[in-house]
């Protein structure tokens, strides 16, 4: 049995079994037949047979439910989606504010389906915090993210500003400069999500297949080293695994992002820091950092990691003496009473990114197939949008989340944005990546001369448009 423990934090505090579900080993004839038991895959058949129970859906995993990103990532669950605001940003009003509205309430339909399923994953909506906590540059570039919000019609009961002063009755970092507060953030527990949804799809039917990598898939028809699957509907729900099922790697990135795991800490330090109600929180560089307090008094962050030449998968995650001290000299900037921490858990995980960083939720007709993706690193919360749009899609049913910008209807693959070849995007990625790391750098350090400070960030700014 693989060491399914030692994938995270998360999976190591299981309290149950990590027992594999029997493998596909004959040939089925399914109405949906859906790769992956992730959350993508697993809210998918969990909408489609709340919605139609004689369906017949099969699932046919890798490895185990929660092998994947859905058991690995930081436990934000965000009522958002990746460049939300470029993809609708020429809607009219009442339609963005239609589809806002939509995606902040992603939070409040989970939990209303954790109690209907009795799931226990220490679901808190305490909302996020983006500080500006580490140089004064990230007041600018967040209050510049605050009005752009604004124009566009939101308001302070969605994101709000807080000053040095209501920043620290949330959450207390050693250089405080504001930050945005927005209530429709919540925190997991992201192994007994997935493991929880793998359990109720169960109970209404759907038949899990583990231990099972699909080595070919193609319209109506799936297979694996010793069976086959016939199906009306084919629905890849792989993400960043998608390039081990070509055509799929030609629109979707694997990138990597490493989470470390303090040690449970005292009720007194988190007296220091605060995070009383189970907020996310993050600080405003482009690192893409990330944390929450656990139900169990631990801090989890987490920074975006790298690209592989090729888009190849990372599959070993002994993160090395590096990358683990990076992420501790980050959050030791922001509680310097940690930067001596133990810290117990470290890991990461792949995830997809689409080109131009916009999610898609696809709907082939014609070939009978279908797919969400592109989160970029937020599909703890996308992938519930995507698995009820992508039910309503192969239903048939007309509703709001079908006429989404985020949408494809109709459309084969060939309606996605293909990545470029290599070497480009290999060249291109770590161009992008190096600029914002020296931007941190420099900004970090308070002695940087201003034309410095200015030069850093103009060229970061201008590598981070490029990738858009």
């Amino acid at each position: 049995m693989p060491a399914w423990r030692t994938i995270s934090l998360w999976m190591d505090q299981l309290d149950e079994p990590l027992l594999a579900r029997p493998a596909l080993e004959r040939d089925l004839d399914v109405d949906v037949a859906i790769i992956g038991a992730g959350y993508t895959g697993l809210w998918t058949a969990y909408y489609l047979k709340q919605q139609k129970p004689d369906l017949n859906i099969a699932i046919v995993e890798a490895q185990t439910a929660g092998f994947g990103a859905s058991g690995r990532n930081g436990g934000w669950l965000m009522g958002n989606l990746l460049g939300e605001d470029r993809l609708l940003a020429n809607l009219p009003v009442e339609e963005r504010r239609a589809s806002y509205d939509l995606l902040h309430s992603i939070p409040e339909e989970v939990e209303v389906v954790l109690e209907r399923e009795g799931i226990d994953c220490d679901y808190r909506k305490g909302g996020v915090l983006y500080c500006a906590a580490r140089y004064p540059e990230q007041e600018a570039s967040l209050r510049h993210y605050l009005d752009d919000l604004h124009r566009q019609g939101l308001n302070d009961s969605h994101y709000r500003w807080l000053n040095p002063e209501q920043l620290a009755q949330q959450i207390r970092v050693a250089k405080p400069y504001g930050g945005i507060y927005a209530p429709h953030v919540a925190t997991i527990h992201p192994a007994k999500l997935v493991r929880g949804l793998a359990r109720a799809v169960e109970r209404l039917g759907v038949k899990i297949y583990e231990n099972s990598p699909v080595t070919h898939w193609q319209s109506g028809n799936l297979r694996t080293a010793q069976a086959s699957v016939r199906s009306r509907w084919v629905v890849p729900a792989v993400e960043g695994y998608s390039v081990t099922l070509p055509p799929l790697g030609r629109y979707q990135m694997p990138v990597q992002s490493l989470i470390v795991a303090t040690e449970p800490l005292s009720a007194a330090t988190w007296d220091e820091i605060g995070l009383s109600r189970g907020q996310a929180f993050s600080e405003a560089s482009r690192q893409v950092t990330y944390g929450q307090r656990t139900a169990d008094n631990r801090l989890i962050f987490g920074a975006r990691g790298g690209y592989r030449f090729a888009g190849k998968l990372r599959h070993d995650f002994d993160l090395t003496t590096d990358e683990k001290e990076l992420r501790r000299y980050l959050f030791g900037e922001l509680f310097p009473q940690l930067k001596n921490v133990q810290i117990t858990h470290s890991w990461g995980g792949n995830l997809g990114m689409s080109r131009h960083f916009k999610p898609h939720m696809l709907c082939d007709r014609a070939n009978g197939i279908a797919l969400s993706g592109g989160y970029g690193g937020e599909g703890v919360g996308a992938s519930n949008l995507g698995g009820r749009t992508l039910a309503d899609l192969i239903l048939g049913r007309d509703t709001d989340l079908v006429r989404q910008p985020w949408v494809i209807p109709e459309r084969g693959l060939d309606a996605l944005r293909a990545w470029e070849p290599e070497p480009i995007r290999w060249l291109g990625y770590n161009a992008i990546i190096r600029s914002f790391v020296h931007e941190d750098q420099t900004l970090a350090n308070p002695a940087t001369a201003p034309w410095r400070r200015k030069l850093a960030s103009g060229v970061a700014g201008f590598m981070e448009g490029f990738m858009h």
